[in-house]
């Protein structure tokens, strides 16, 4: 029978969890509970506390003694890091699913960014409508906001509890048993300003028989894409959209941070790599752009996006960080540079028009990449 884990803090938060526990094994499911907290749960769990913490190397004992909550928390989220993925592969449950604050949120979700993804995972959370990002990660956990803090049980909490378990038994009861041939995965990154290359790209692959994964170039897809490549499940990377380079050096918003385009050459995966949209870095709401950008070429993409033109310097530490990058590939690399602009409003009439900005980008790349 299908099983769903239950992971949290049975002790402080026993009555929400024994909720939905009998929830869940009302709808003919089974349950396999983990108890994250220090002190004694208010039922019996199939995983202690303990089992939790002594897979970080420690013991309950041990952190009751400390009266340090924030190292109980690190311990047993590393702990339950450790221990989550190796019940997984036991067969001890199929999909989880968690509730809390702060607290309980940074507990259990670098477990559950430790699972495969497809595995269900869902997570009820006060943080859930905030950025979510340090919780979410690359990985597929689906945040659910509380509205109410999740202490007690009353007409608001109880609602959103049965919705997250009908949520989860509901990916459990319509799994997708259809079997898919399997197609070679390239990844490949896009931006609005460059989807028609990308779709051109992409009808072409999959024609001769690709599946083509498309990430948006936005940091966190430049991050997913670098994490699917390293799980091995990626063949071949048509990386067109590395503005995420242009916010990491200037300090936008949409930054995939400093190891972004490293793991197709670590891993020896072909990859065909270009400059698009590396003439715009990234801000929020015209009003959010820092003060001393102000007075640069600013493009209001929508409400909520504005862009900037990069400039020549910004354009040569830019092209100098692909240069660094590309040369970490040893073989199976490609760089195509674009001959009528970098993006779709890089060209002549556009606003962000500039052949010599660009030129500067060009001419790092061309003395610098190996």
């Amino acid at each position: 029978m299908k099983t769903i884990a239950i992971a949290g803090t049975f002790d402080t938060k026993g009555t929400e969890y024994l909720y939905v526990k009998e929830l869940i094994e009302g709808l003919g499911l089974c349950t396999f509970t983990i108890h994250t907290g220090v002190f004694e749960p208010a039922f019996e769990p199939d995983v202690s506390n303990n089992e939790v913490a002594k897979a970080a190397c420690s013991d309950i004992e041990t952190l009751v003694s400390k009266k340090d909550r924030a190292l109980a928390t690190e311990v047993l989220s590393k702990g339950m890091e450790k221990l989550l993925p190796e019940l997984y592969k036991q067969g001890k449950f199929d999909n989880i699913i968690s509730f809390g604050g702060t607290g309980g949120t940074s507990l259990v979700t670098p477990a559950m960014r430790a699972l495969p993804i497809g595995v269900p995972k869902v997570m009820v959370s006060t943080v859930a409508s905030g950025n979510t990002e340090p919780y979410v990660g690359t990985s597929d956990i689906i945040m659910m906001p509380s509205v109410v803090d999740v202490a007690g049980l009353n007409s608001i909490s109880t609602k959103i509890f049965t919705n997250a378990v009908f949520a989860i038994a509901g990916m459990l009861k319509f799994e997708n048993t259809k079997v898919v041939e399997k197609k070679p995965l390239v990844a490949a990154t896009m931006f609005g300003v460059t989807t028609p290359c990308i779709t051109a790209a992409r009808e072409y692959l999959e024609k001769r028989g690709y599946e083509v994964l498309v990430f948006h170039a936005t940091g966190v897809g430049g991050r997913s894409m670098e994490a699917l490549i390293h799980g091995g499940f990626i063949e071949g990377v048509l990386d067109l959209t590395t503005t995420e380079w242009a916010d990491e050096v200037i300090g936008g918003v949409l930054n995939a941070g400093p190891h972004r385009l490293e793991a197709a050459g670590k891993n020896q995966i072909p990859q065909v790599v270009s400059v698009g949209a590396i003439d715009m870095c990234n801000f929020g709401p015209y009003e959010t752009v820092p003060e001393k950008f102000i007075t640069r070429n600013l493009y209001k993409h929508n409400p909520s996006v504005t862009l900037m033109r990069t400039n020549k310097e910004e354009n040569e530490a830019i092209g100098m960080r692909l240069v660094e990058k590309l040369n970490l590939a040893k073989e199976k690399t490609a760089l195509f540079i674009p001959l009528k602009g970098v993006s779709a409003i890089d060209v002549e009439g556009q606003p962000f028009y500039g052949p010599e900005e660009d030129e500067v980008l060009f001419n790092i790349l061309n003395n610098g990449v190996n």
